[in-house]
């Protein structure tokens, strides 16, 4: 069975998240902040001469259409023609192939996120091939999962966020997670919550080591579960080995350049949640990776989904493997059309017995948001309006 095309689609779908516009529009990057409307993603189809299809999905937003390009001219095109992998380890062997051959054009950013599409799509289309679903296939234990709500920023509006965090209480969420970065602001969700629920807090990589040590200090009496991503750069592990000091937990993992980024953070003791992102690390095969060091080094491990495609649904499966009180990140947000509009909305849930990632996108929802499609084949790059 081989490879005959790769797609690679962008869509963005609107959605609403209870928040006022911004005073003036920005020019944002980061998926949680109070300018964006839509959110953006790039699904990628792996198409085999059989006719089996496989769907992943690349880290980007507002970068897409960098990793689109890396797709269409450096990535597809070692992949196309190929053999299908059959099995997990052949899958890994082949993305290394095409890491080694890459590796000049980067260890992270948009060649390795297109990557991570690739992998996630070749695991959907091995667990179709072997009829299994992917929880399965990883060796997962169990099926039924639940789900965290990772709000979006609200602006540090004390008000704001205090009536949004109730909101998700109300829905049943009993782990939160907030995209705020004053004090002020995240004691406020807190009053708002009973005392056990469990309050997360990433504030994306803000803070000088000093600055984060004063923040850390603050908010220690927040009781918080973790305080993601507290130092710029976010690949600063003697920094953030010493803020462990304060005795806030810290989870960061996002962001840090592959496996070895990883490898960084477990041998300086940085973290006390380790937090791989499957569309952004090296796909499945690499969080898997990931998982092996972390149990190595006796950390916790609950990776970041901030997704609604391919990649939000790997991410499930993976979750499958971790321990029973390990919840999979979601944003709670409300899109305009859901992609996959069979997926339980339960904050629990119970994975899919369908082969590989259980569900494929709605086509109509596809076609409607579509911003680019581009079909690349042997013969080829052929781009859509």
């Amino acid at each position: 069975m081989k490879i005959a095309s790769i797609d690679v689609t962008r869509i963005a779908i609107p959605f609403d998240a209870q928040r006022r516009a911004p005073e003036r529009q920005e020019t944002t990057f980061n998926a949680a902040s109070p300018s964006l409307r839509r959110m953006e993603t790039l699904l990628v189809k792996i198409t085999c001469d059989n006719g089996l299809c496989g769907w992943g999905e690349a880290f980007g937003h507002l970068a897409n259409p960098v990793t689109e390009q890396a797709l269409c001219t450096l990535i597809a095109p070692l992949f196309v023609g190929a053999t299908l992998p059959d099995s997990p380890q052949a899958i890994a062997q082949q993305m290394q192939r095409a890491e080694k051959a890459l590796h000049a054009f980067g260890r992270s950013g948009p060649v390795r996120y297109a990557l991570s599409a690739i992998d996630i799509a070749l695991w959907d289309a091995l667990g179709q091939q072997r009829q299994q679903p992917l929880w399965q296939l990883l060796g997962a234990t169990r099926q039924r999962i639940e789900r965290y709500a990772s709000l979006v920023g609200y602006d540090n509006d004390p008000v704001a966020v205090a009536a949004q965090v109730k909101r998700a209480w109300d829905e049943g969420f009993t782990t939160l997670k907030l995209h705020e970065t004053t004090v002020e602001a995240i004691a406020a969700a807190r009053a708002a919550l009973p005392p056990q629920a469990e309050l997360l807090v990433d504030v994306n990589c803000p803070w000088t080591r000093q600055e984060a040590a004063q923040q850390a200090h603050e908010l220690r009496a927040l009781n918080l579960g973790w305080l993601e991503e507290p130092i710029w750069p976010p690949d600063d592990y003697q920094g953030l080995a010493q803020l462990k000091r304060v005795g806030v937990p810290l989870a960061a993992g996002e962001n840090v350049d592959g496996d070895q980024g990883f490898i960084n953070l477990l041998e300086n003791g940085a973290v006390d949640v380790a937090q791989p992102s499957v569309a952004k690390v090296g796909g499945i095969s690499a969080a898997r990776r990931v998982f092996a060091m972390a149990q190595q080094y006796r950390v916790r491990v609950v990776p970041h989904c901030f997704y609604y495609g391919a990649g939000m649904l790997a991410t499930a499966h993976l979750v499958a493997l971790l321990p029973d009180d390990v919840k999979m990140e979601v944003p709670w947000i409300a899109f305009e059309a859901p992609l996959y509009p069979d997926l339980p909305r339960d904050v629990a849930f119970t994975l899919s017995s369908r082969p590989g990632l259980g569900y494929a996108p709605d086509e109509e929802v596809l076609r409607h948001y579509r911003l680019s499609l581009s079909q690349i084949t042997d013969k080829g790059v052929r781009r859509y309006a």
